[in-house]
């Protein structure tokens, strides 16, 4: 929902008096979303969530602001709700290409519209179009999820900020897909996308915090609730507990709550069937089963440990990556083969041990635990290369045991385990899928992700196609008692091979969720969801499996009837994850893939990544689309150290950012995460927010300029760069080529403040001149066709006499690189 308020006069005068179009700092500040608020209501282990976020136009025209934030990647988003000035509008689910069109063609009428869409599945963009100077916006999502449910206690995550992430492969020329801060490449192409701008540290708190849960244990009893990252307050009516944090909070950590049933009250089976409201012989299953706890001993494991010990995992996060990797290691016995890989944009092994599985005996374990003690963060995150290895180790064949009759018998009873350690900041997790989904058949992943705005979604994904667990750390404190359940679940599971099948219920093929059916380990119940196609009366599910004693099992669940409307959307959320990512991995033909995703989310009404969320209001208020665009920029995770970013760092906000620049090398040194990078606009200071709008820097290597260096020789990097990249634009509209001559404006500006104190200034006079005549490019008269045609040539000029490049003339025109919609 959007409710649009608008300001008194004397309010909207204190927001634009001190800065207008241009600047990125008013006395109030201009940032445009000022309050997120979340209202939970859960019910048993399902929750549903009302996502409330509040946008504000401080400028004097019309605006549109992008939000990129995060949601749990198992809720399903099955609605947005726009109210203004008394109106209602519900939004409609379309296809992505279609929701995009409709959200633009609203725009460019004058219309006021928004538009939500899934970049990852826990990723997702909001744009707000067409608010009105002086207008209050606010919008609402709803969600439905289910909560992980693992030795008597469940999880409730909501994470809260979306992270730098490592954006590596090769830089895509031309205009890139998003408005974010760091270009695509071949290996992330929608990096733009997800890599909001990172507000400046010492920036006063931009955005009102809430959060309430009222949490009613439904059949089960709840025996306590803890929050580990956030203090919270409590109070009860009847059998509901409401919590809420405290007032002030920021924005830059998840908030997770825990939910402490008892595993004890837990039931060991259920099959609930909701029928559909159109046709009640059809409809949703859900299948939930405890595994027995009589283990049998474990066989013997090979079992290969990444640890990520790349720059984000700086500070706690890599104490805690240590020790929980030293613990693994621990767990080990001579009967078990192992291997440690650590890695940043390089793979290294313990010394004196060889890069390949090796007995598990205390001197091979000592060497691997002396070597993790020693690991500190650095460098980039080259997460494909290390986990290709690991698949390869695990994939070769072992000797034949003593007493095994050939090396076949051998491989046959050793358990293959992946385990990887990492905060899972990465941006191409569809290529790591992609590349490694076929050499994870028959090896079983389990991820630990650390971090206190972990990356979740990518991470479940990997444990899901790996048949694993994904067990998150969001502190030291929970560092143990995560760790305990780590330690099990490397262990031989309960249950293995099991088949579902049912009488008088008619399974459809293809449809249940997870699509590789998970082996059952101690203290974790089993849930398979799915469709059925008709129910008789007595209908039953039978569960058969093998035991860790290698032992035929059977379980026949009889079914209960529910009417509860939440199987639906929650099965179709994680059928959708499924889907994706086949699509991700390259398995099946890609078109029908994306038509078969389509016609889930449509006919469940769940967006998804080939989807999207659109509302327009008919009334027409602007004259044409906004002439203003913001980015909101995004906290710095709780707990990461900046300074640990190939030598990047974030200025204070008094400090300009004229003194910081980005240039290309052609060095392997690796990419510090996005968004660490500021500008400063013409006109205005250096403020919240890290770059320019679509600003387009590239290079692989960005660091700091240190007073001791050839500041010239710098400059002149960096400026080639840019008129590459005016060379090769192509041929870009109006609106695109204002954008970009803006953009550069900004960055020119930030250069020559830099080079002032050491650069005479009769060198700096043609760079001056042209800052000012781009600038005109964002101002209220921005120049016409004709004159942006010279200035764009002008600018290329100017560039190339600083840098001593030939002319060449007019632009090489090529492909010219649009965003979608």
């Amino acid at each position: 929902m959007t409710a649009i308020t608008t300001m008194h006069s004397d309010e909207l005068r204190d927001r634009t008096d001190e800065g207008g179009l241009g600047t990125l700092r008013t006395e109030r500040g201009n940032l445009p979303l000022e309050r997120i608020d979340a209202h939970a209501t859960i019910t048993g282990l399902v929750a549903r969530t009302v996502l409330t976020e509040d946008f504000c136009n401080p400028y004097d025209v019309a605006l549109e602001a992008t939000y990129v934030f995060p949601l749990p990647d198992r809720a399903a988003v099955t609605g947005l709700r726009m109210e203004a000035d008394g109106r209602t509008i519900e939004a409609e689910l379309r296809e992505r290409a279609e929701a995009r069109a409709t959200y633009d063609a609203a725009l460019a009428a004058g219309q006021r519209a928004s538009i939500a869409e899934e970049e990852r599945p826990d990723v997702f963009t909001l744009r707000v179009g067409n608010l009105m100077p002086g207008e209050r916006v606010t919008v609402r999502l709803t969600m439905v999820g289910p909560l992980p449910y693992e030795d008597g206690e469940a999880t409730y995550r909501l994470p809260l900020v979306v992270a730098p992430r490592y954006i590596p492969g090769k830089l895509l020329l031309g205009w890139g897909v998003g408005d974010g801060v760091e270009p695509d490449t071949d290996a992330v192409p929608d990096a733009s996308r997800i890599t909001p701008p990172i507000l400046l540290p010492g920036f006063p708190n931009p955005i009102r915090l809430g959060i309430r849960a009222d949490v009613d244990p439904g059949g089960l009893t709840l025996h306590g609730i803890r929050s580990s990252l956030h203090a919270i307050s409590s109070s009860a009516e009847g059998r509901v507990t409401s919590v809420a944090i405290e007032p002030g909070e920021r924005v830059d950590r998840d908030f997770v709550l825990r939910l402490a049933y008892g595993e004890k009250e837990a039931t060991a089976s259920a099959l609930t069937v909701e029928p559909d409201d159109s046709d009640a012989s059809q409809g949703t299953f859900e299948l939930t089963v405890l595994p027995p706890v009589d283990a049998a001993a474990p066989r013997p494991r090979d079992v290969v440990l990444v640890l990520d010990r790349s720059g984000s995992m700086s500070g706690w996060k890599m104490v805690a990556a240590r020790r929980a990797a030293a613990r693994i290691v621990d767990t080990l016995t001579d009967a078990d083969r192992f291997a440690v890989l650590t890695f940043d944009s390089v793979v290294e092994h313990p010394n004196d041990l060889p890069a390949a599985l090796v007995d598990g005996t205390d001197r091979n374990r000592f060497r691997a635990v002396e070597h993790l003690a020693g690991v500190t963060a650095r460098g980039g995150t080259e997460m494909l290369a290390p986990l290709r290895e690991a698949t390869t180790m695990l994939a070769a064949k072992p000797a034949a045991d003593s007493g095994a009759e050939s090396a076949a018998e051998a491989d046959h009873e050793r358990d293959r385990v992946l385990v990887l350690v990492t905060d899972g900041q990465v941006g191409n997790e569809d290529q790591i899928l992609s590349e490694l989904t076929g050499a994870l058949a028959g090896v079983r992943v389990h991820t630990v992700g650390i971090d206190r705005a972990v990356n979740a979604g990518f991470l479940g994904r990997l444990a899901a196609v790996g048949g694993g667990r994904c067990e998150l750390v969001e502190s030291e404190d929970r560092l143990d008692e995560a760790l305990d359940r780590i330690h099990r679940r490397i262990g031989t599971p309960l249950l293995t091979n099991l088949t579902l099948s049912a009488d008088g219920l008619t399974l459809v093929d293809g449809t249940t969720s997870p699509a590789r059916m998970p082996d059952a380990f101690v203290g974790v119940p089993l849930v398979i969801r799915g469709r059925y196609s008709s129910s008789a009366p007595g209908a039953a599910a039978r569960l058969q499996g093998t035991t860790a004693a290698g032992e035929p099992w059977q379980l026949t669940v009889p079914a209960v009837t529910a009417a509860s409307g939440l199987l639906a959307p929650v099965w179709a959320r994680g059928h959708l994850r499924d889907l994706e990512d086949r699509y991700a991995a390259g398995t099946g033909n890609p078109h029908e893939l994306e038509s078969q995703i389509v016609a889930v989310s449509l006919r469940n009404k769940v967006l998804c990544r080939f989807t999207a969320l659109v509302a327009v209001d008919s009334r027409v208020v602007a004259d044409g689309g906004p002439a203003h665009r913001v980015i909101q920029p995004v906290e710095l995770p709780s707990g990461w150290d900046v300074d640990q970013f190939s030598g990047l760092a974030l200025a204070p906000m008094a400090q300009s950012a004229a003194h910081w620049m980005v240039q290309e090398s052609e060095s392997s040194a690796p990419m510090p995460p996005a968004g660490m990078r500021l500008s400063a606009r013409p006109g205005g200071s250096a403020g919240a927010f890290g770059p320019a709008r679509r600003g387009r820097q590239s290079g692989r290597a960005k660091r700091h300029v240190g007073l001791g260096r050839d500041l010239m020789a710098e400059a002149r990097v960096q400026l080639a760069d840019e008129a590459r990249l005016l060379r090769a634009a192509g041929t870009p509209t109006r609106t695109q080529r204002l954008a970009i001559l803006a953009d550069l404006a900004t960055r020119l500006d930030a250069l020559v403040h830099h080079l002032a104190p050491a650069v005479d200034d009769t060198v700096l006079a043609p760079l001056r001149e042209l800052v000012t005549a781009l600038a005109a490019c964002e101002g209220p008269t921005p120049p016409p066709d004709p004159d942006l045609d010279v200035l764009w040539q002008r600018a290329i000029d100017v560039i190339d006499a600083f840098t001593g490049t030939p002319p060449t003339g007019a632009p090489t025109r090529q492909t010219f690189w649009k965003r979608p919609g």
